[in-house]
């Protein structure tokens, strides 16, 4: 069995902001996250992985760097731009509220019904080219580490919208199951690099927080 440890990035400056950072945002990690990760290191510090994967956006990459530094592991950590976040076309560097404004309905089928969203709109990538991408990536993984423990560093929407999809979850319910928080970690398991099972959904407990801000989650 192959387990796949999926990691949302560390919290940016961004998302504190309430912007969208997309594929080509990229803004920086705050203070706050680096301790953050340090405590989900702590949380994984019993698991061996035999690799890792990242995204090249810096606050994917970053994070993944310093989670393996902190495992103090000798696992080799692979950059692989099919992680990279959803491309949201105009939609990048906005704020959620001037998003919504400007085009209310593609935003509320983005959040809400992933069936009906028309990306033309703003530009930006369909959930199916999404799901193709970062899917094969993690499919990919596994058949080259069968019976082994996977790390992967990647973006909240990209990652929400690929789990969802790799255990079956029909597009028109792909957000049924809520966002993905900033250093959250969602397992997936598989025997065959095709079928996979949700053994773990969004955990935050490692951080210790009475609750999670609104602008955590995505």
């Amino acid at each position: 069995m192959t387990k796949v440890y999926l990691i949302r990035h560390g919290k940016t400056e961004w998302n504190l902001e309430s912007r969208y950072q997309g594929a080509h945002g990229d803004s920086p990690l705050l203070a706050t996250s680096y301790q953050e990760i340090n405590l989900l290191a702590d949380s994984l510090r019993d698991v061996r992985f035999a690799h890792a994967y990242a995204s090249p956006l810096k606050r994917a990459r970053v994070t993944a760097q310093k989670l393996l530094d902190r495992l103090e592991q000798p696992v080799r950590l692979t950059i692989d731009s099919r992680l990279m976040e959803f491309n949201l076309g105009k939609m990048e560097g906005m704020h959620f509220a001037d998003v919504a404004e400007k085009w209310p309905e593609a935003l509320h089928n983005f959040r809400h019904h992933p069936d009906q969203y028309d990306e033309r709109v703003t530009g930006s990538e369909s959930f199916a080219q999404v799901i193709t991408r970062v899917g094969s990536a993690i499919k990919e993984y596994c058949r080259l580490n069968p019976a082994a423990n996977i790390l992967v560093v990647s973006h909240g929407a990209a990652l929400n919208a690929t789990i969802n999809a790799l255990i079956g979850t029909p597009l028109p319910h792909l957000k049924d199951r809520g966002g993905l928080s900033n250093t959250s970690t969602t397992i997936l398991s598989t025997s065959d690099a095709e079928h996979f099972e949700l053994e773990c959904w969004n955990d935050t407990s490692y951080l210790h927080k009475t609750r999670l801000d609104p602008t955590d989650t995505i």
